[in-house]
């Protein structure tokens, strides 16, 4: 049987007057382009057996964002199975961060399907700031249970 894929990454949140708002990122590329509900996503990538989580959370989030990790005091959110048998595993880090200062990574596919041209698109499309009610209406259905994790953890 062959083990399931696995994706790590850090979830940045922070403290605003509204309450506690959390960074995502809405996937790029064709498919996600016109949906909302569903297409954000902690920003985080896949690893290979061999590379520590935590290290390939790191790595991820310099790829896709273009930024380095913030320094801080990192709370497990420990992990979660996403409808396609992938395993995401994040952590959440008290910051605050400017999405305008992201530089996405790309990626590059065959678009349009069968055309034999490859196109490049970012990881991320852009990214947020959402509070918790809102964020739990968009993110990846399995990955809303963070958000509840990071919940119980600052209260």
């Amino acid at each position: 049987m062959k083990a399931p894929r696995r994706s790590a990454g850090l979830l940045l949140f922070h403290h605003t007057g509204d309450g506690l708002e959390v960074l995502l990122g809405h996937m790029g590329g064709p498919f996600w382009e016109r949906r909302d509900a569903g297409a954000w996503t902690v920003p985080k990538g896949e690893y290979e057996p061999d590379e520590p989580a935590w290290d390939a959370a790191h790595r991820e989030f310099r790829e896709e964002l273009g930024l380095e990790p913030p320094d801080g005091e990192a709370v497990p959110l420990g992990e979660v199975r996403q409808a396609n048998g992938k395993i995401v595993t994040a952590w959440a880090i008290e910051a605050d961060l400017d999405p305008a200062t992201v530089v996405p990574g790309t990626f590059q596919m065959e678009w349009p399907k069968g055309s034999g041209r490859l196109k490049e698109f970012p990881e991320l499309s852009r990214v947020e700031w959402f509070g918790l009610d809102r964020a739990r209406a968009v993110i990846v259905k399995a990955q809303a249970e963070f958000l509840d994790r990071l919940e119980e953890h600052v209260g």
